[in-house]
């Protein structure tokens, strides 16, 4: 069923549901939600709107009985981790390729779905200034780098300046889809699609279908615009050894913990878990110190 206009701006969410179908379902699963729920809040009247939802429905109703044994759709605090962590594992692999200076086309669409999946995190509630952050650079930086390399320019390595208002604003009708590139499973070495991809390093061709960076003006790279990224707060993991553990007090007496306490260590525990299913221990041992020390201490 053709997407209707009106939700264009769900688009690239919708398709990369697509693209996880089979590699990781509760990607899939929280991607229409997403969809939906935007759709919803679009146009949710419109005839053509109406029917492209209630598809929509049917199809996250037919997973969630499919997934009825999957804690990540059962229970909304592990499925916020899965999609919580695998966005900032893209996030963090294109980082890292972005330091080094290695510009490539699997580096731009790992930017860029990670800065989708943070769209998506907003199902389970309010974004963290953090993720807020993240998704506003990863996406400036997917385009930035698309856009140097489109015009046969250098992109400047690692977190540099962008203007207040300078994001990625407009995608054309397929996104990156155009660069056939997938990701799903370990990222030890990099997404499973890199080594089958093509390796070019120094160009994405311009005219590659389906790319569709919106070109407005003063879009094209001229240098680093004003803001200071340098300070951004990268989060534990692929390229940031893990903690050493703090010295905790045991625990006191006479501490009292709220039920928001044990909601709060429940929840860090879990992204422990999910954090542990991507073999990210640096992550997974941050979360667990935290659990331990608001439980100690009653203080995060």
């Amino acid at each position: 069923m053709a997407l209707p206009v009106q939700f264009r701006i769900i688009q690239h969410h919708l398709r990369t549901a697509q693209e996880h179908e089979k590699r990781d379902p509760v990607v899939t699963y929280y991607c229409r939600l997403y969809a939906m729920q935007t759709g919803m809040k679009l146009d949710s009247k419109t005839p053509e709107c109406r029917k492209f939802l209630v598809k929509l429905m049917d199809q996250l109703e037919t997973m969630k009985k499919e997934l009825n044994d999957n804690e990540s759709i059962s229970q909304e605090v592990v499925g916020n981790a899965h999609i919580e962590n695998y966005a900032l594992k893209l996030f963090l692999y294109a980082d890292n390729e972005d330091r080094a200076g290695r510009f490539h086309k699997n580096m731009i669409k790992s930017f860029y779905t990670s800065s989708l999946l943070l769209d998506v995190l907003s199902v389970f509630g309010e974004l963290s200034e953090e993720n807020i952050q993240h998704r506003k650079y990863a996406r400036w930086k997917a385009t930035y780098i698309h856009n140097c390399l489109k015009n046969g320019e250098t992109p400047q390595p690692g977190p540099i300046g962008m203007g207040e208002d300078e994001e990625a604003d407009d995608f054309g009708a397929e996104g990156f889809s155009g660069l056939g590139l997938s990701h799903g499973g370990s990222f030890r070495g990099g997404p499973p699609s890199q080594a089958s991809e093509d390796q070019d390093h120094s160009s994405v061709p311009g005219s590659a279908p389906g790319i569709g960076f919106a070109s407005g003006p003063g879009s094209a790279p001229s240098g680093p615009p004003t803001t200071n990224y340098n300070n951004i707060h990268i989060p534990p993991g692929a390229h940031a050894p893990a903690n050493t553990p703090a010295e905790l007090p045991p625990p006191a007496g006479g501490i009292q913990l709220s039920p928001e306490d044990f909601t709060k260590a429940q929840k860090y525990c879990k992204y422990a878990g999910s954090a542990l299913q991507y073999e990210d221990v640096g992550t997974a041992i941050q979360n667990l110190q935290k659990a331990l020390k608001l439980l100690t201490t009653g203080k995060e």
